[in-house]
């Protein structure tokens, strides 16, 4: 699972989709609709939230925009919660830096266009659910983008 701090626009089509598919499958997580997943490391910071429902909407809310801008047709009624206004959360520069490195290894592989569109920016813009502050990368952050490696499982790493 990998639900993206960065702005869902420097995602390609795969994982501007994937990331809205894992977004909703965290979402029912915190609605307690599925048994699975329940204690991935991705998750933490919506559960932090005062309205964790609320929180996740927004997110989806963020991805949907894109998906609009980009001619999608996302289903806007699978968002449980999403007329709430919810506090920013933050995302530290260095974690931002990290899930950019990760980003651009995945698009160098699929989709060297979107790469190329992007080759220019040293610290992408954050999703607009999160604030960027100056910060290491997060303690959630299991991807190694370096190696292609989750460390928590010692194995590739399948997200976005």
């Amino acid at each position: 699972m990998r639900i993206w701090s960065l702005h869902p626009e420097y995602l390609d089509r795969q994982g501007l989709v994937a990331c809205w598919r894992e977004t909703l499958l965290a979402q029912a997580v915190l609605a307690d609709a599925t048994k699975g997943y329940q204690r991935h490391p991705q998750l933490e910071r919506f559960r932090a939230a005062a309205d964790p429902m609320a929180t996740v909407g927004a997110y989806l809310v963020g991805v949907a925009d894109e998906a609009d801008a980009r001619g999608y047709r996302f289903d806007r009624t699978r968002i449980r919660q999403s007329e709430s206004a919810v506090p920013t959360i933050p995302v530290t520069t260095d974690q931002l830096a990290r899930e950019w490195e990760h980003l651009r290894a995945k698009l160098a592989e699929r989709s060297p266009d979107q790469l190329a569109r992007w080759e220019d920016v040293a610290l992408p813009k954050a999703h607009p659910l999160f604030a960027v502050v100056p910060g290491p990368v997060a303690s959630w952050e299991r991807a190694d983008p370096a190696a292609g490696v989750s460390r928590r499982r010692g194995t590739s790493d399948p997200s976005g």
